[in-house]
């Protein structure tokens, strides 16, 4: 008997924490917290065996959420730095994605609650690993993308994570990239994200941007605005006329973006200019 495999095995002896099992032979525990259906004495039992927290074999009625060539997305339950990213498989041991397989850039590592796209790999002394799918395999799973997606929005989960930019492998199984200039905050590996979709390439991969359109980009800019007016009181030395530098060292904006978030509150009437400085419309009409 091995690690990582399934056995039938006979009920030996029931003992205060579960079931020893047996295959007239060798001896593993089934522990109660492992058993999922009713079990006596003297009966077979279908169970994977794992090694557990002491590296013992044992036994469990549970079954891995996958297997050595299939592919899923998993959840990343911890991430330890010295080691890399757990998933949970579905058993009560989890699969280590290792360090040396994550970007090399630790900002993008996963966190707890992302998604990995791989597959489960039991080693000969029986350490499980989760190995993401290579590019072959997502490519195989994809299907092609029809232009009417252009310029609409599409959710996925990141499968891979270069330099460049990120891979994603959308709800719908349509494969895409994000260039790093696409975006606000680079994407972790795992992440799930939304973007717009800025090309539709010829193999149907698509061009993914994250970053907001202009009329909601608008509306987040003014929106920094107005609340940074109302930390001062509902006003700011700030206005169309003010230096780039001092917009940008500021608000953390260009000053093309900080003019639309200004032009957008003024045509909302909620502010108004008048000296180089900007007020808030209640201040005027009180």
């Amino acid at each position: 008997m091995r690690p990582g495999t399934y056995e039938t095995l006979t009920a030996d002896e029931r003992v205060e924490f579960g079931f020893f099992l047996t295959d007239g032979e060798t001896r593993v525990l089934l522990h109660d917290s492992e058993i999922t259906e009713e079990v006596e004495t003297g009966d077979e039992v279908e169970v994977f065996l794992f090694l557990d927290f002491n590296d013992r074999l044992a036994a469990t009625m549970k079954k891995p959420m996958i297997h050595e060539g299939e592919y899923e997305w998993l959840e990343v339950v911890d991430v330890v730095e010295s080691m890399g990213a757990f998933v949970n498989i579905g058993l009560s041991k989890d699969a280590l994605a290792a360090n040396d397989i994550l970007p090399e850039d630790h900002e993008v590592w996963p966190e707890a609650g992302d998604k990995l796209y791989c597959t489960l790999r039991i080693t000969n002394n029986g350490r499980f690993f989760a190995r993401p799918a290579p590019e072959e395999i997502v490519t195989e799973k994809a299907i092609p993308a029809a232009r009417e997606v252009f310029n609409k929005n599409v959710s996925g989960h990141v499968y891979r994570s270069i330099p460049a930019g990120s891979f994603i492998l959308t709800i719908e199984g349509y494969k895409g990239f994000i260039h790093h200039t696409q975006v606000q905050r680079v994407p972790r590996l795992g992440e799930f994200v939304t973007g717009r979709v800025i090309d539709v390439k010829e193999d149907g991969s698509l061009n993914v941007s994250l970053l907001p359109r202009i009329h909601e980009a608008q509306g987040g800019d003014a929106e920094k605005i107005f609340e940074y007016m109302e930390s001062r009181g509902g006003a700011m030395p700030y206005g169309d006329k003010s230096d780039p530098e001092d917009i940008k060292e500021r608000f953390g904006m260009s000053k093309g973006a900080f003019k639309r978030g200004l032009g957008y509150l003024m045509k909302e009437k909620k502010v108004y200019q008048e000296d180089g400085w900007t007020y808030k419309t209640k201040l005027k009409e009180d």
